[in-house]
């Protein structure tokens, strides 16, 4: 048990946190019911995610400490038919059950309420093993049974505000990364969500205004982005649905629209949902051997680029998702992988491994040298992901993916070393190398094939059922867009009818 140092509990924005004094891994049923008490909590919201990846909501009045240990201990049933299309209306009946770790003071609640994240069970008392929540929990054990290192995950948030158009200290066209007030005029916003978010458990990196902003004759289109810690990696995906919902409940109150569509409109900056993960043993990142990128990194690598075109049916799942993926926009149409290079669909960014202490000294110049250790700072990103994405089913396949990897061995090495690509692709010195590059998928038909083509890779010892991968298939495969990009090409009117139709549905 990791006791928490008193400075961590003084400086956290969780109120149960702070007032239970340990950390939300260690939280007992005694815990919320002590909070409960001495907060005069007086709600309890069961919340849940489902088929559509929205947070679902079942809300409680607390009567009296019996039943508040009842909800605790027994949860409550749900018509399972209602929240999974696998599920028939004959057997629907299902237990939900809280996982107390996630517990947060709902921060939109004007009666004091406590929200906690629920995981479903079947009659018999055993997990629904196609929960989307229990499948990345599988993934996970699995990962750290077969290697015994911790795979951690980070997501980065990007989405769009939607306002009424404002004329005054304007951001130029497509030139809104890092803007401050007044050019950015929602950072505001963003700052108010951090907060929440925190309030709520979220471990967030940082915060700013993204590349994409632009007009109409009546609206202004304002791209953010809030950035996330590496953390185990049912908390990371915890914390974006959370993360989510807090965006768009905020925005009720500001009168604004927030939307994760991939794309916007044509030739503007399609927002990503771009994933960050790293391996870890027993406090040491296993990404970075002697100041450089490990073999076990560019085996996980490898395991990406061969499983990249099936991932994009977790991560990249409306026909719009592949109006993002176009060549020039940052985001990745062919799989290979580099250092610092955006248009790769995995990215090894800059790390802090050799120059970390010389930096700080050539700044500021009465610092000592520091002898922190960066490394743990170091990651790699899978760039294809949007906010279409089902991030329970996503995380999962990305563990699968990089375990695949790992077991491939000196496979997946030739192979990351064969991907490998630092600089521009499109570029003149590259255009030799682009023919040899397979490409992403380009319509969720395709990407459906990619997913049945590979299931073998997810559905290992029964991480992700069968069942479940000839949904994710079925319901990609009933957009029917096969080559639907070629045919939208130019026609702007129809893009942005596409577009329109799934704005905010993700």
């Amino acid at each position: 048990m990791r006791v928490m140092r008193d400075n961590e509990i003084a400086f956290s924005p969780n109120p149960l946190v702070k007032h239970l004094r340990k950390p939300s891994s260690e939280f007992t049923r005694m815990d919320i019911i002590r909070f409960i008490q001495e907060k005069d909590i007086q709600m309890i919201n069961f919340r849940y995610v489902a088929d559509d990846g929205q947070l679902k909501t079942l809300n409680f009045v607390i009567l009296n400490k019996e039943h508040l240990e009842n909800l605790l201990i027994t949860g409550e049933r749900v018509d399972g038919s209602s929240l999974f299309s696998f599920i028939e209306a004959g057997s629907s009946d299902l237990y939900l059950l809280p996982k107390y770790r996630t517990a947060y003071v709902n921060p939109f609640e004007t009666t004091p309420t406590l929200d906690i994240l629920c995981g479903f069970y079947t009659n018999e008392g055993k997990p629904l093993e196609s929960s989307p929540e229990y499948i990345l929990r599988k993934a996970n054990e699995k990962f750290r049974q077969e290697t015994g290192h911790e795979y951690k995950a980070m997501g980065e948030l990007e989405y769009y505000v939607i306002s009424e158009k404002q004329d005054v200290y304007v951001t130029p066209d497509q030139k809104g990364y890092h803007s401050s007030e007044p050019f950015a005029k929602w950072e505001h916003f963003r700052k108010e969500a951090m907060k929440l978010i925190a309030s709520c458990g979220g471990m967030i990196k940082y915060g700013h205004a993204e590349v994409g902003n632009f007009s109409t004759d009546t609206h202004l289109y304002e791209q953010q982005e809030i950035e996330f810690l590496p953390v185990n990696p049912e908390e990371a995906v915890d914390q974006l649905v959370i993360a989510k919902w807090i965006l768009r409940m905020l925005s009720m109150r500001y009168g604004v629209t927030i939307s994760f569509a991939p794309k916007i409109t044509v030739g503007k900056a399609g927002s990503g949902l771009h994933i960050h993960m790293q391996a870890v043993d027993e406090g040491r990142n296993v990404m970075v051997e002697n100041g450089k990128l490990s073999d076990t990194a560019r085996k996980m690598i490898g395991g990406l680029m061969m499983t990249a075109g099936a991932l994009t049916a977790f991560g990249n799942t409306n026909p719009t998702s592949y109006l993002r993926l176009v060549p020039h926009q940052e985001a990745p149409t062919y799989i290979c992988w580099g250092d610092r290079n955006r248009s790769a669909l995995v990215r090894v960014p800059l790390g802090w491994i050799n120059n970390g202490n010389q930096m700080v000294c050539h700044a500021n110049p009465l610092e000592p040298v520091s002898l922190l250790d960066f490394s743990m700072k170091q990651t790699f990103e899978f760039r294809v992901p949007d906010g279409s994405a089902n991030l329970y089913f996503l995380v999962a396949g990305l563990i699968m993916s990089v375990l695949h990897g790992l077991k491939q061995d000196q496979h997946a090495l030739k192979l990351s070393e064969k991907l490998y690509a630092c600089g521009n692709i499109f570029s003149e010195n590259f255009k030799d190398k682009l023919n040899d590059l397979e490409e992403l998928p380009t319509s969720c038909h395709d990407s459906a094939l990619k997913l049945l083509e590979m299931r073998s890779i997810f559905e290992e010892d029964g991480v992700f059922p069968t069942g479940t991968i000839d949904a994710v298939a079925a319901k990609l495969q009933a957009y029917a867009d096969k080559g639907l990009s070629d045919k939208l090409l130019g026609n702007h009117d129809e893009i942005k009818k596409l577009v329109d139709k799934y704005l905010y549905t993700m």
